[in-house]
C-alpha cells in the first residue's frame, strides 16, 4: 500500500479532500520525527482533521473549523453511533495529542520546549489512529492494518517508479544515495543484495556492491549479503535529506 492507496481507502467513507489531509499530515508528523523538526503545526492539524472525520462519520458532514477540545471532550457522552475504537480510544488519544501539542510548544511558545520524545509520542498516536481507521474501513485485523500503515510511512512520490519486478529511481544521484532512496521506498522493510543490484541494473554490479559495503561501513544500512539490508536510523535521516534535495 502507498499513500495514494491509503487516501483511496479513507475516501470510501470520507470526502477525498479530508482523506488527503489526514494522510499528508500523518506523513508530515513522521518527517518531523526523522528530521527532528520541532515547532510545526502538523500534529494539531492532524487532530483537527480527525475531528472532522469523526464528525463526518457521525452525521455525514463536518465543520470547517471544528472546536476540537469541545468535540473530543464530549464525544463519549453523545450517542454518536461511532464504534468504540474511534468514539472512545481514538478520541481520548487525539485529545492527549492535542494537549501535548498545546502545552509542549509544538505550535507556539510555551513554558516547555518540545523534544524528540514529544514528537515520537505524537507519531505513535497518529500511527495508531491511522491503523484504527484502516481497520475500521477495510474490515481487516489491527495487526494487518498497522502493517499497511507502516508501509506508507516513507513514500517518495514521483522520485521512484515501481514496475512490480523492480523500482527505478528518477534522479541523478550517486550510487550510494540511489541505494538509500531505494531502501527508503521499502522502509521499514528490507531487501536482498540481489534486489538492490537488479534495481540499479544501469550501474556496474561491482560498483553497486561496493556502494552497499560503504553504506554498511558508515552505519547507514544494516544487514549482509546473505540476509537483507535495511536503513538504520541515521540512514533513514540521510535518505530523507537526499529525497528533499532531489525533489526541490
Amino acid at each position: 500500500m502507498d499513500a495514494k492507496s491509503l487516501e483511496a481507502l479513507l475516501a470510501t467513507r470520507l470526502p477525498a479532500s479530508l482523506a488527503l489531509d489526514l494522510v499528508s499530515q500523518f506523513l508530515q508528523i513522521r518527517q518531523d520525527v526523522v528530521s527532528q523538526t520541532l515547532g510545526r503545526s502538523a500534529p494539531g492539524k492532524f487532530v483537527e482533521s480527525l475531528v472532522q472525520a469523526l464528525q463526518h462519520l457521525e452525521r455525514g458532514s463536518h465543520d470547517k473549523q471544528p472546536n476540537v477540545d469541545d468535540y473530543l471532550r464530549n464525544t463519549e457522552s453523545r450517542a454518536t453511533g461511532l464504534p468504540d475504537g474511534l468514539k472512545i480510544c481514538a478520541s481520548r488519544l487525539a485529545r492527549a495529542m492535542y494537549t501535548l501539542r498545546n502545552k509542549r510548544n509544538i505550535l507556539h511558545k510555551g513554558e516547555v520546549d518540545p523534544n524528540d520524545f514529544d514528537l515520537r509520542l505524537l507519531l505513535s498516536g497518529a500511527q495508531w489512529i491511522m491503523a484504527e481507521l484502516v481497520r475500521e474501513f477495510s474490515g481487516t485485523t489491527m495487526q494487518k492494518a498497522g502493517a499497511l500503515v507502516a508501509q506508507i510511512q516513507a513514500p517518495v512520490g514521483a522520485l521512484i517508479e515501481d514496475f512490480g519486478s523492480k523500482r527505478m529511481v528518477h534522479a541523478k544521484l550517486s550510487a550510494k544515495d540511489e541505494i538509500l532512496v531505494l531502501l527508503h521506498s521499502h522502509y521499514p522493510g528490507a531487501i536482498q543484495l540481489s534486489e538492490i543490484v537488479t534495481n540499479l541494473d544501469r550501474r556496474n554490479t561491482e560498483a553497486v556492491k561496493r556502494a552497499v559495503r560503504e553504506l554498511w561501513a558508515a552505519k547507514l544500512i544494516e544487514g549482509s549479503a546473505t540476509t537483507n539490508y535495511r536503513l538504520t536510523a541515521p540512514g533513514l535521516k540521510r535518505a530523507m535529506a537526499v529525497i528533499d534535495e532531489a525533489t526541490v
